[in-house]
């Protein structure tokens, strides 16, 4: 596949261990999925989210990506979303998880969305809201990329012909270690294996980075952390932003 290097190419390695499927937010994707035999995945990563019951087809631009995908997992063909190498209506739904804010042309990629499946099911984040989490005290450089790159909820639901709209809240002990999954343990984002997990933690400026987590180390140890966020201590889960929106076409 020729063109610019796929974002995931340099940021991706780790992927396979760090971003787990959650089955707290499997529930509702799979809800979404309901009744759809074919299904493609845009931006597929690794895999997490697929339906394992029925006919899928992964879309992925990185080398990286595939790579990682487990053995049995549905079979990925190399292309950007931007460019689906597939027919008009070859799908009943197509499916893209957290991907859209790393796509070079987000309105490309979601009409090709809407040319092949009738159903397009999203997975985002409202860049409003989660930019409000507390790790963006500490590195606001993330909410600049975040400004950058993120599309609003309302971008997305005009482009898919949007239906419906499910607040996805993430858990305390959520496993997907996306960028904002620990929210409750700031511990972890001391630990550089868990940080793979975490686009916007692999694309900041790794001078702010270090900034950032240099002062919630010290925050953690000196109790400040503690006393300015203890009331996140008391809840099983966070509204980050995740938002599910289904479109169906008209």
């Amino acid at each position: 596949m020729s063109g610019p290097t796929p974002v995931y190419d340099g940021i991706g390695s780790g992927y396979a261990t760090q971003r787990l499927a959650d089955p707290r937010l499997a529930l509702p994707i799979e809800a979404a999925l309901a009744g759809a035999l074919r299904v493609v995945n845009v931006g597929a990563g690794s895999g997490s989210y697929e339906p394992a019951d029925r006919v899928v087809v992964a879309v992925e631009s990185s080398d990286v990506m595939i790579r990682q995908r487990p053995s049995g997992a549905a079979p990925a063909v190399q292309a950007t979303a931007e460019a689906l190498p597939f027919p008009d209506r070859s799908f009943d739904v197509a499916m893209t998880v957290l991907s859209v804010h790393h796509w070079a042309d987000r309105q490309a990629g979601l009409a090709e969305m809407c040319r092949i499946a009738p159903r397009r099911v999203v997975l985002t984040f409202d860049p409003a809201v989660h930019s409000r989490m507390w790790l963006m005290d500490y590195i606001p450089e993330i909410r600049e990329l975040q400004s950058a790159q993120a599309p609003t909820i309302a971008e997305i639901v005009d482009r898919i012909d949007g239906r419906t709209i499910t607040v996805l809240p993430v858990p305390a002990d959520c496993h997907d270690g996306m960028t904002v999954a620990y929210w409750r343990r700031p511990d972890a984002y001391l630990d550089p294996a868990i940080r793979r997990g975490g686009s916007a933690l692999r694309q900041v400026d790794p001078e702010a980075l270090h900034r950032g987590l240099a002062r919630l180390e010290q925050d953690l140890l000196s109790g400040a952390w503690t006393d300015r966020y203890a009331h996140l201590l008391t809840l099983d889960e966070l509204d980050c932003g995740l938002r599910l929106v289904v479109g169906e076409a008209t």
